[in-house]
């Protein structure tokens, strides 16, 4: 027996692929028999899994666990959830690795696969052997088992654990997704008072689609939080491994601004530590953790990579601007945005002021968001390397630790290649609108220079 995956469906940091077009039952029979081939040659025997709400995910699991079960690997059942709950399964049962079934932030019609294989992030060339193992058919055999377990009651008991307390008034916001039925156990945990939205599980998701980090679908938290005058509003994506929070005021609290705002606490823990987030950031957080005492470091966009770089560094915290933040101070170092809700009650509380002053001291800085346009695939490293050549020429202040980022008088500007799809990524910050104009100018002269123009923005 053998199988082939079709191409675009491994990807850097996660499998991913459109139901009945580029993925089906039969990719999750061979992802279960790949990985847990893996897995015994590892000498592990026990995979925990779990599943988003998208009306496909029962089906792939089941599948998943019969591939699992013929490589002879015992699949432990952990329902349907968020992804940070598998991971959580994964960090504290007697169990050898996870995968979560998960469409994150997709389309309804999309679903795909997370990984973790013995306690560490499984991507890059490891999603690339599965791929070669299923077209050799390379494959162990045997009869494993499946048992269900229910976590749930644990995984809250996890996420309020030495909470510091604090009682806010709160809006919750789950975007019909897997975090729902946890959001609704977390609150009555709880101290103060707490407002949900959507957080029944609808795979069709009915009221707008989960992804926190586009403003539009922040629209009904923050008319929540407006109506019933709430002191903040936290939301999730997909599978709850994002967290999109606004202020008191109806202000979004980007990424990188829930970091420079949880820095300050666990830096007080830990001083002089390392944090690490992603080169989208803003400086204007790169500054704050220095003035923190702590040690600013830059790294790649892409959750496996960050995590990989935590754990070499000892690192009790990072975050990327796309809102995955991980706490590794006192958690297991995974990407959960249901405990960076607690933690954001918890930082309020201790430094003694509201979410809205917290965001309010943090500098307001001219920049774009997160602009993505359509590349072919065999150009989009190309043309990275073509910029950065004609940079480094240019004698440029440029870091390339993923893709070119450049400083200027003005501010900073941005581009890089996805590693999951065939965009480009720009971002530029500026010190006034005209320094951003001239920034966004040094784009485009890039980009006309290999050919390119910022076309229409490509969706995640």
């Amino acid at each position: 027996m053998s199988h082939q995956f079709h191409p675009t469906t491994l990807r850097e940091y996660d499998i991913r692929g459109v139901i009945g077009e580029t993925l089906g039952a039969d990719d999750a029979r061979a992802i279960g028999r790949g990985f847990g081939t893996l897995i015994r040659r590892a000498g592990g025997r026990r995979i925990a899994v779990g599943y988003d709400g998208r009306t496909s995910s029962p089906m792939l699991e089941a599948a998943l666990v019969e591939g699992l079960n013929a490589s002879g690997v015992d699949a432990v059942r952990i329902g349907c959830g968020p992804t940070p709950m598998l991971y959580f399964a994964e960090a504290t049962l007697e169990v050898d690795g996870g995968i979560e079934i998960t469409g994150s932030h997709n389309p309804p019609d999309y679903n795909g696969f997370k990984m973790v294989f013995q306690h560490g992030p499984f991507f890059g060339a490891d999603i690339q052997r599965l791929g070669a193992m299923a077209i050799a058919g390379d494959w162990e055999t045997g009869s494993g088992t499946s048992e269900e377990i229910d976590i749930a009651d644990a995984y809250v008991d996890r996420l309020v654990a030495g909470h510091a307390g604090g009682e806010f008034r709160i809006g919750w916001d789950a975007g019909n997704g897997a975090a729902g039925a946890i959001v609704e156990k977390l609150v009555a945990r709880l101290p103060g008072e707490h407002f949900t939205l959507f957080t029944d599980i609808d795979g069709s998701f009915p009221n707008h689609h989960p992804d926190p980090t586009d403003e539009a679908n922040l629209a009904d938290l923050k008319r929540l939080v407006a109506e019933n005058n709430l002191d903040f509003g936290v939301a999730f994506d997909g599978d709850g491994d994002r967290i999109g929070a606004i202020d008191g005021t109806g202000r979004v609290i980007w990424g990188d601004q829930l970091l420079a705002i949880f820095a300050e606490p666990v830096l007080k823990k830990a001083p002089g530590a390392t944090i690490i987030a992603d080169v989208k950031a803003s400086q204007a957080l790169y500054d704050r953790i220095a003035e923190l005492g702590g040690k600013p470091l830059m790294w790649k966009t892409g959750h496996s990579l960050i995590k990989s770089k935590m754990k070499e560094t000892g690192c009790p915290l990072a975050g990327e601007m796309s809102g995955h933040v991980f706490f590794a101070q006192d958690y297991y170092g995974f990407d959960d945005a249901l405990y960076a809700a607690v933690q954001l009650i918890s930082a309020a509380h201790v430094l003694g002021k509201s979410v809205t002053e917290l965001r309010s001291a943090i500098p307001d800085m001219i920049n774009t968001p997160e602009m993505r346009f359509q590349v072919d695939e065999s150009r989009k490293f190309a043309v990275i390397d073509e910029v950065l050549g004609r940079l480094r020429s240019e004698g440029a202040d440029v870091n390339d630790t993923d893709g070119a980022r450049v400083n200027t008088e003005d501010g900073w500007w941005l581009l890089r290649a996805s590693n999951t799809q065939d965009v480009l990524v720009a971002r530029a910050e500026a010190k006034s609108e005209a320094g951003l104009d001239r920034l966004m100018a040094q784009i485009d002269a890039q980009l006309a220079a290999s050919g390119l123009e910022r076309g229409p923005q490509a969706g995640h």
